[in-house]
């Protein structure tokens, strides 16, 4: 996983949102183990506190769950994830239409502007 930081929110919740979305988009296997916390430090250049205050975090969120032998691993509830994934995508959906709101299109002209641009993305 490639971790990169910006100084717009705190480090532990960046980690959290790219672990969230390497498992929604399937990058991250369900079921799959996690490194340990200290490797995953390592790997992001965090201190392990950080880190560990993100995986409490994922596990708040089901997102991952921790087995007392043997570490700690993604989710198996393909539900869950399908159902965060749609809210995920109707979240972005409605970003992108308040945006285009302010840029002054109208109901109609982006429906068509939409339908032309997934015309050539499946013509690819």
């Amino acid at each position: 996983m490639n971790f990169q930081f910006n100084t717009n929110s705190p480090i532990y919740l960046q980690i959290v949102e790219s672990f969230k979305n390497s498992i929604l988009s399937g990058e991250l296997a369900p079921n799959s183990k996690v490194l340990s916390v200290r490797d995953l430090a390592l790997q992001a250049g965090v201190n392990p506190n950080t880190m560990q205050k993100a995986l409490t975090e994922l596990e708040r969120l089901n997102l991952v769950r921790t087995e007392r032998t043997s570490g700690r691993f993604i989710t198996g509830e393909s539900e869950q994830i399908e159902n965060m994934r749609k809210e995920a995508a109707e979240n972005e959906i409605q970003l992108f239409i308040e945006r285009m709101k302010k840029l002054g299109f109208e109901k109609k002209s982006l429906l068509t502007i939409i339908e032309k641009k997934l015309k050539q993305e499946i013509q690819k």
